[in-house]
């Protein structure tokens, strides 16, 4: 490596407050209450137990149960705000961004959980939060979630609740606009397409950025996901898009435009967001595997390998944890390595210590990493 990426990203962020407090984040539109949970191997006693580490140990015992039946004990490590909106938010809060969240975090009264998130955010919520069941292993996790009320996210309820005059002032303040889980929000493309109309047009000033994670598309259709793509790019022509993906979303958008799926190799999957990036026309492309992230741009591509740890605190909200570093990067005019070194460390400063980094704590962080 001809530079030491995470000294310089450190480096980058020594004094970057007061930068990061003039940019200000708008982002949405979804909202949980995650149930973080371990499952029991073995119980030891009221208080003691060992824990099923992998995740095929679990599916081995469902499967050995078919046709009789199994008990299968969890237990609640948190409770927690979720939603890959509000984990992106809070983490880009932590950093010093005036964020405003707009989402399903209750009503008529915002749930308990979302409490301390809006005392250092200004929220604006539409809609009662959907609930997940987070059950965690060493390797993965496995998401459980209960949706009914994002169909409630519409573009009609959120101008009931904000009024398009006032969504046209948060949009033309925020610097950055990171919109984020359109696989669980079945109104998003329909949202987009009126932001492209009713809002986008009037934007004037500053250069902006567009943040778009579809969030695990593979339940959706091949047709809806190459129309909500279409949609994304159009969004090029007012700001400047990213669009992130975890390893496995970037083989179903690949397979979705006729790209061949990568190996899991830092320059197959740099080429990867280059070929991604390349048919949609938009400006970025990242793309964050477990061990390492990479990303095109137009300046070329890149890979940077991250702080993996095998038996990390907190796995829920990893991946929006490195979309607010990378975000950061961006947001401080970062090349793309110095922003996907900001992303990992981000993300490896959260499962270490299941908490959001302020910037002095990534700056430290990434010095460790040196």
């Amino acid at each position: 490596m001809p530079r030491n990426l995470p000294l310089l990203a450190a480096e980058t962020l020594r004094g970057a407050r007061p930068r990061i407090s003039r940019s200000q984040s708008l982002v949405g539109l979804d909202g949980f209450v995650d149930t973080i949970l371990h499952v029991v191997a073995k119980r030891e006693s009221a208080t003691k137990y060992s824990r099923t580490e992998k995740m095929a140990l679990l599916a081995d015992k469902i499967r050995e149960a078919a046709g009789f039946s199994a008990n299968i004990e969890m237990v609640t490590q948190m409770l927690k705000l979720g939603g890959n909106g509000p984990i992106m938010a809070n983490a880009l809060a932590s950093f010093s961004s005036p964020v405003t969240y707009v989402g399903n975090l209750g009503f008529p009264h915002i749930h308990p959980v979302f409490e301390t998130f809006a005392k250092t955010a200004r929220v604006i919520s539409v809609a009662e939060p959907g609930y997940t069941d987070a059950v965690e292993f060493h390797d993965g996790k496995l998401m459980l979630g209960k949706h009914e009320s994002l169909k409630d996210v519409t573009w009609k309820q959120l101008v009931k609740m904000t009024g398009e005059a006032e969504l046209l002032e948060i949009f033309s303040k925020s610097s950055l606009v990171a919109l984020v889980n359109w696989t669980m929000l079945p109104h998003l493309t329909d949202i987009f397409r009126k932001i492209l109309t009713r809002i986008a047009p009037k934007l004037e000033g500053a250069e902006r950025w567009a943040f778009f994670d579809l969030a695990d598309p593979a339940k959706r259709s091949g047709e809806d996901i190459a129309e909500v793509l279409r949609t994304i790019a159009r969004f090029e022509k007012y700001f400047r898009v990213i669009l992130g993906l975890n390893f496995n979303e970037s083989r179903q958008i690949g397979s979705v435009l006729g790209i061949k799926p990568p190996k899991e190799t830092h320059d197959a999957v740099a080429a990867h967001a280059a070929a991604i990036r390349s048919k949609l026309g938009i400006d970025t492309v990242v793309i964050h595997p477990t061990h390492f992230a990479a990303a095109a741009d137009a300046s070329g591509s890149a890979a940077v390998a991250g702080p993996f740890t095998p038996k990390p605190k907190i796995t829920t909200g990893a991946g929006d944890h490195f979309n607010a570093g990378f975000c950061l990067g961006r947001l401080l005019h970062c090349d793309l390595e110095q922003s996907l070194q900001m992303g990992v460390g981000t993300s490896g400063y959260y499962v270490r210590n299941a908490r959001s980094p302020r910037l002095e704590d990534l700056r430290k962080f990434l010095q460790t990493l040196g």
